[in-house]
């Protein structure tokens, strides 16, 4: 990497932290993208070179959020860990992250419905969760434990649209029930979709 590429690099950064602290402390919908840039020492002009749209600073967020989940289970799948055992604690670390972060994750779930078709396109890349299901279900599909008359893909897409609609339902309307049980829900729902039956 050059010194031009470290530096716009470490701006990006610089502005990512500004932008994270102030939609923790004033509220995504109370922070401005004059704000940030301000907190970043850049013009608002320069965020916007790196960030088309607020949201999309919570793009970048989400995507780490699930970069480190993708680092542990792909750790703990080499490891011979049971795969539905790992379905399962995905749902759950997503479920304790939407809770945390309830303001910050529902307008990054709605960036998913966005009507904006390539704001919408830039969220699913961003959040490729589907992805790594369907590297989680592969061992099953080996063993025979799972459908094979669709793909992996597919399957992958499925229970990740699960787990986006149920937290973005919950984080919206119903905040008052139990996240891990709704989440556990729609995962059960979609595994008897899913799974052969003996």
């Amino acid at each position: 990497m050059g010194v031009r590429e470290h530096q716009k690099k470490r701006r990006r950064e610089r502005i990512f932290r500004a932008a994270m602290e102030l939609f923790r402390t004033r509220g995504f919908h109370g922070t401005t993208a004059t704000d940030i840039a301000k907190a970043a020492h850049v013009s608002r002009g320069t965020f916007f070179n790196y960030f088309p749209y607020k949201e999309a600073v919570l793009l970048d967020y989400g995507s780490l959020l699930l970069a480190g989940l993708r680092e542990e289970v792909r750790k703990r799948l080499a490891g011979g860990e049971d795969p539905l055992a790992l379905l399962r604690l995905i749902f759950a670390r997503l479920s304790e992250a939407t809770r945390q972060e309830k303001d910050l994750l529902l307008p990054l779930l709605y960036e998913l419905l966005n009507p904006d078709p390539l704001r919408a396109k830039a969220a699913f890349e961003a959040l490729p969760l589907g992805d790594l299901l369907a590297e989680v279900l592969k061992p099953l599909r080996e063993k025979g434990l799972v459908r094979q008359d669709m793909s992996l893909e597919r399957m992958g897409r499925t229970l990740a649209d699960l787990y986006f609609l149920s937290a973005l339902r919950w984080a919206a309307y119903t905040p008052h029930r139990d996240l891990d049980q709704e989440i556990e829900r729609s995962l059960r729902i979609g595994l008897e979709g899913i799974l052969v039956r003996p």
